[in-house]
């Protein structure tokens, strides 16, 4: 028996693959999905999935900040790059998360980086399944 605990499940259905259309339950996200680099309306999953983990990613920095007693910048900002890859093995993912942590030393700030990439469960969930690097911006 696990003592994990579900804190949320998003519902969201989707229509038409990459050229479809996602809704959640909830009516908070309501979008189109368009190819990447194509000329169609809509964003991409790459683009979904750098907005996810880069929201989360914020978060399990500022756990991370308050067991430290830092006060992370009201400026904090994340430049998330997700690659779509093609190769000899198919498709793959590749993520680079650029964290700029304005006022903050830069050994503190990587600390804080640390400390996120191992907490945060997108980082968790992506471990050793594509190629992702951690940057001070």
């Amino acid at each position: 028996m696990s003592d994990t605990k579900t804190l949320y499940t998003a519902h969201v259905h989707v229509t038409g693959g990459r050229e479809g259309a996602a809704r959640s339950s909830d009516g908070r996200l309501d979008i189109q999905l368009a190819v990447p680099g194509s000329a169609g309306a809509g964003t991409n999953p790459e683009q979904l999935f750098a907005a996810g983990w880069s929201a989360c990613f914020t978060g399990a920095m500022a756990i991370a900040a308050k067991e430290k007693g830092i006060v992370l910048p009201s400026d904090l900002a994340i430049d998330a790059e997700i690659d779509l890859r093609h190769g000899a093995d198919g498709y793959s993912l590749a993520a680079r998360l650029n964290v700029s942590l304005p006022g903050i030393a830069p050994d503190i700030a990587a600390q804080l980086i640390d400390a996120a990439h191992r907490t945060c469960p997108y980082s968790k969930a992506v471990q050793g399944n594509i190629d992702a690097v951690f940057a001070l911006a």
